[in-house]
């Protein structure tokens, strides 16, 4: 199987200036691509050329000597559910269904929010912030690199991150208000409620 880059279900541009058109020239079109690049370098000809995405991941996270094979494979689909957690406009009331999971699991919108952003904050160096579900019920998670909460048996259905490419440009080091912005002005609710079952 060869990856390739997915289209955007948006232009580069709609995300301004919440998140700039450079900054998705940099992001989306250098540092995913380098990923797939190397991606499809790592399997060529290997066991793991045959193997879905999500299969490369878990099993390459259980070696150590396949490090270069999870950190692509992994940034790979961590990017793939971000560019889809995000659309023009977005941010605002979630829908019912998803708005109930969350009152249910955290007691609040507020709540979960706070929690979300705070994972984000405190997420020390590059990584990501994640909602998962694990075993049905809705948290908030962080991971360091390309890790994502896949590797722990859970199902990330909102991913953030935090790597210094995704905000650097338009915030500089000012991760909390890339953060509050991602979350009030750019997550895609209907897609994330999407992810629910």
């Amino acid at each position: 199987m060869t990856f390739k880059l997915p289209d955007l279900d948006y232009l580069k541009s709609a995300l301004a200036p919440i998140m700039s058109e450079e900054t998705l020239d940099l992001h989306y079109g250098k540092h995913h691509q380098t990923y797939i690049t190397n991606l499809n370098k790592f399997i060529e000809g290997s066991d793991m050329s045959q193997m879905t995405l999500e299969e490369i991941i878990i099993h390459s996270s259980k070696d150590k000597s396949k490090s270069g094979i999870f950190n692509n494979a992994s940034q790979h689909w961590n990017h793939m559910l971000f560019w889809k957690c995000m659309k023009p406009g977005g941010g605002g009331s979630m829908p019912k269904k998803l708005k109930d999971r969350i009152v249910s699991d955290f007691g609040s919108v507020e709540e979960f929010k706070k929690q979300f952003i705070q994972a984000g904050i405190t997420q020390f160096g590059s990584g990501w912030c994640w909602l998962s579900i694990d075993n049905g019920k809705l948290v908030v998670n962080k991971t360091p690199n390309a890790e994502n909460t896949l590797v722990h048996n859970m199902k990330p259905i909102l991913g953030c991150d935090l790597w210094e490419h995704s905000y650097y440009v338009d915030y500089k080091n000012r991760r909390p208000e890339y953060l509050e912005n991602f979350y009030e002005k750019l997550i895609n609710w209907e897609f994330v409620e999407s992810n629910l079952d």
